[in-house]
């Protein structure tokens, strides 16, 4: 038992680990922005171009519903299921619009500075005139 407990607080204790929690802690706070952002911002665009169109009344009953005799409907909601499905959407296009934005700046900051040219090797004359100074010198 002592082995599994140390096993797991070395599991535990990695840095990728703490990458990941921090992850989801910051994934579930920036889900509640786009679902904001969503909801808040392009739904209501969305709906004065379809004419306030509200997708989760659409339904198909199955076996209708009597509230008296406490018989509840049975009902395929696919309207429900398109508001989802187009929710889903406007998130993947709002994150990939952050995404985007987010490299930008990143290209940004991270512009190499230009590199001063290397210098040209001497010709072939040069070493040759070189060589020529060198062996003058020698008595």
């Amino acid at each position: 038992m002592k082995k599994f407990l140390h096993e797991f607080r070395e599991f535990a204790m990695r840095g990728n680990v703490f990458d990941m929690a921090v992850g989801v802690i910051i994934g579930g706070a920036f889900g509640k922005i786009t679902t904001s952002l969503v909801n808040d911002v392009f739904m209501p665009f969305l709906s004065l171009i379809t004419g306030s169109v509200d997708f989760t009344q659409w339904k198909l009953i199955l076996k209708a519903g009597d509230e008296a005799a406490g018989i509840t409907e049975v009902a395929l909601n696919y309207g429900s299921f398109i508001a989802t499905v187009i929710d889903f959407l406007l998130i993947a296009l709002v994150v990939f619009l952050m995404v985007k934005a987010m490299n930008a700046l990143h290209r940004k900051r991270n512009v190499p500075s230009p590199q001063p040219e290397a210098p040209k090797p001497p010709t072939t004359e040069e070493l040759l005139t070189e060589i020529r100074d060198l062996l003058k010198e020698q008595p």
